[in-house]
């Protein structure tokens, strides 16, 4: 995997919507710091995270994280717990869940070109293509 030249930080990405001020954007990115490894597979340029809420501190509060990465699809989360920091921390963490889900929905199962590898003796290395039965140890061999 190629190293991203300008790896995406919640600092650098985060917006703040509706219900928050400019004030809260540390304290939140702070609350969202651990997206930070997540996110880094992605270029800054092309990555933006916005978090707002609705009803802020009242019944019926709903904080929402929206996730934009060029060439995926939107990517939205929510929460409707009462308390502020524990419906930040919901939303980071379904975002964090379902990146990662997409992540492994793009990883080349059905492609043993991609899945070709190289040992640390520098020898190349197939993996085994999960869609083909296993040969059993003496599967083949002519019967005397």
């Amino acid at each position: 995997m190629s190293a991203v030249t300008n790896p995406a930080t919640v600092a650098e990405c985060l917006r703040v919507g509706t219900g928050f001020s400019q004030g809260d954007r540390n304290w939140i990115a702070e609350q969202f710091a651990t997206l930070d490894s997540r996110l880094a597979t992605f270029h800054a340029d092309a990555t933006e995270l916005e978090v707002s809420v609705k009803n802020r501190e009242a019944r019926g509060q709903r904080v929402t994280l929206e996730c934009w990465i060029a060439g995926r699809q939107k990517v939205v989360t929510t929460s409707s717990e009462q308390d502020l920091r524990a419906a930040l921390h919901d939303v980071r963490d379904d975002l964090r869940r379902k990146l990662n889900d997409a992540k492994t929905r793009q990883e080349p199962r059905n492609n043993k070109h991609l899945r070709d590898v190289t040992s640390a003796t520098g020898e190349p290395v197939t993996l085994p293509d999960p869609d083909q039965p296993r040969a059993e140890a003496g599967a083949g061999a002519e019967s005397r």
